[in-house]
């Protein structure tokens, strides 16, 4: 990455990552499926062994409050299209994202995905940045990869709020 934009949007992702990173540092395997009320979703464990997100095409309304292993499954998803985006690589549907379980399985999961984030980060100068974003805008040529890297940042932040909030009220009940 050039400095000053790229060097902005790596720190602000930093700062995103560490503030991210000290809630997986301290989740529990309990903490995953802990369904803080009666209307959530969260991941349900197939016959065949997978982990299947509830799931509706249309947002309900009421929203349902998801579980921490619901948020963390839909991070890899996000995040794992748009690295595939990033990369010039077809992406892959939601339902070919596939959560590998709570506790350590999904942490070493995320931090995984991080690493595959920082590379694209890496290969990013101003050219780059420039460019026509390919996700999440669907090539609207009024959003670039600098607005791309800036909703990771964003869509992060905010994951990682909902995962340190359910992981602070389980702890407190």
């Amino acid at each position: 990455m050039s400095a000053s934009r790229c060097d902005l949007l790596r720190w602000q992702f930093d700062l995103t990552w560490s503030l991210f990173d000290y809630h997986l540092e301290r989740l529990e395997p309990g903490d995953f499926l802990w369904e803080p009320t009666a209307h959530c979703w969260t991941m349900r464990q197939a016959a065949d062994g997978t982990w299947v997100p509830d799931w509706a095409d249309t947002e309900p309304d009421p929203v349902p409050v998801p579980t921490i292993g619901w948020v963390s499954w839909h991070i890899g998803w996000w995040w794992s299209v748009t690295i595939d985006h990033a990369r010039g690589r077809v992406p892959r549907e939601r339902t070919e994202i596939v959560w590998p379980g709570g506790g350590k399985a999904a942490i070493e999961w995320l931090r995984g995905l991080r690493d595959d984030w920082l590379a694209v980060l890496d290969g990013l100068g101003d050219a780059e940045l420039d460019a026509t974003a390919p996700f999440p805008w669907h090539h609207d040529p009024r959003h670039t990869v600098a607005h791309m890297v800036a909703w990771v940042n964003a869509e992060l932040m905010k994951n990682a709020t909902e995962i340190g909030q359910l992981r602070l009220l389980r702890a407190a009940s």
